[in-house]
């Protein structure tokens, strides 16, 4: 079987929705599907229309006329008509049997229109919702007639779809209330393969020395700086986790929109000398940091996006027999069992937040356990190869949809 995926970005650059599309297209392969894929202008590198990439190939759109740019919605409905035609030419090209639309809405839209021209079933695949999404940005407002017609174009897409997989249970539920059958929609959870991870490792003495943590109590967030992270709630907790004990370090690894926000707030707080900014870090170091930290904090505010979807890291942090400590929100109760497989406690409260920390500290006894139990849900409901494994019934009920017929399973290796 031959599925052409069309993406909004991918590698080489590095983000949570490259990474799980770079595991889904390796599991894909392995049951012996060929795999094309075309991501659109919001790739955002200069990119020949052909390239290469660790051994895959990746077909590019080029960026849209400008013209239309002026106008409202103009970039969108460009972007849209740019990826039809690029992705008419692909389609021709490599004649798959099947094609996989994977959010945002503004994938969904095109491969739609070529699908009806070439009588090809479309699965569409919502990581998030694209109106939602403009919101935790600050980009746009729910009240906003820009976010009314993202969600109307979201659903006009779900009910067009062959068949719809999303990445946890509260985006189905939400797809379900639009008036999706039930039966159309199908999670493909995020997952992690808990081989590329090891467990723990003493921690390197220099460069806990270099960032001032050697001897500290740290508690480290590891991944993209937004608003609706909550690291502002966590950097307000430290002068009460700090009363308390006085050794506590918090340590950022990563960047983005807020990290100059987080610096002043560090500053005004009074806490700059507690909270070491790292930056960003090149990925084969990445384990030398996760090795200084004591526990993973993820402090994400209750939010529409946070409530409905789940986040990757608190998944990789559990793979890694980390002790995870996180806010009590839909995305996070879908990972974590509160004092089973890590912690949780009321979003938005620095208080509560502190008061979560020190408890945590006080049950190191309890941590060996809670990390065993947390590194066997990875690896017995949240690995690669069993996540993926769902497409085999989704895309076989797509194809039978155009068919006609009964669904029939789609054997590894099939053409």
């Amino acid at each position: 079987m031959r599925v052409l995926h069309v993406l909004d970005h991918s590698i080489p650059l590095h983000s949570g929705y490259s990474f799980r599309t770079l595991a889904i297209l390796e599991q894909q392969r392995l049951r012996g599907w060929e795999t094309i894929h075309l991501t659109t202008p919001k790739h955002h590198l200069p990119v020949p229309p052909k390239e290469e990439v660790d051994g895959w190939t990746f077909y590019r759109t080029p960026d849209p006329p400008s013209f239309l740019a002026g106008f409202p919605g103009g970039s969108e409905v460009a972007l849209v008509r740019g990826v039809a035609r690029r992705l008419a030419e692909v389609a021709g090209e490599t004649r798959p049997d099947l094609l996989h639309a994977h959010s945002p809405v503004l994938n969904a839209l095109p491969t739609l229109w070529v699908a009806r021209r070439l009588r090809l079933p479309v699965v569409y695949e919502v990581r998030a919702f694209w109106e939602d999404a403009a919101v935790s940005h600050g980009t746009g407002r729910p009240e906003d007639l820009r976010y009314r017609l993202g969600r109307a174009l979201e659903t006009f897409a779900l009910r067009r779809s062959n068949a719809v997989t999303t990445i946890c249970e509260g985006l189905r539920r939400d797809i379900i209330r639009r008036g999706i059958a039930p039966e159309k929609v199908t999670v493909i959870p995020n997952a992690v393969d808990a081989a590329h991870f090891s467990g723990p490792q003493p921690p390197d003495k220099d460069l806990a020395e270099r960032l001032g943590v050697a001897g500290r109590v740290v508690l480290g967030f590891f991944g993209s700086f937004y608003r609706y992270e909550g690291l502002h709630t966590l950097l307000r907790a430290v002068p009460a986790l700090a009363e308390k004990n006085p050794a506590i370090r918090i340590l950022l690894v990563g960047g983005g929109f807020e990290a100059k926000n987080l610096k002043q707030d560090a500053a005004q707080l009074g806490i700059a000398d507690k909270v070491v900014f790292v930056g960003r870090v090149p990925h084969g170091d990445i384990q030398k940091y996760y090795d200084l930290a004591d526990i993973l904090i993820y402090p994400r505010i209750s939010i529409r996006l946070t409530e409905l979807v789940t986040p990757l890291k608190p998944l990789e942090a559990m793979a890694q027999e980390r002790i995870v400590l996180a806010s009590d929100i839909g995305g996070h109760r879908e990972l974590i069992r509160n004092d089973v497989t890590g912690y949780l406690f009321p979003p938005d409260d620095p208080a509560a937040l502190a008061a979560r920390v020190l408890d945590v500290l006080d049950r190191r006894a309890d941590w060996p356990a809670t990390r065993a139990r947390a590194l066997a849900f990875v690896r017995n409901e949240r690995s690669w190869p069993i996540s993926v494994a769902r497409y085999e019934q989704v895309y076989a009920r797509a194809l039978s949809s155009v068919r006609g017929g009964a669904a029939e399973p789609i054997m590894s290796g099939s053409a």
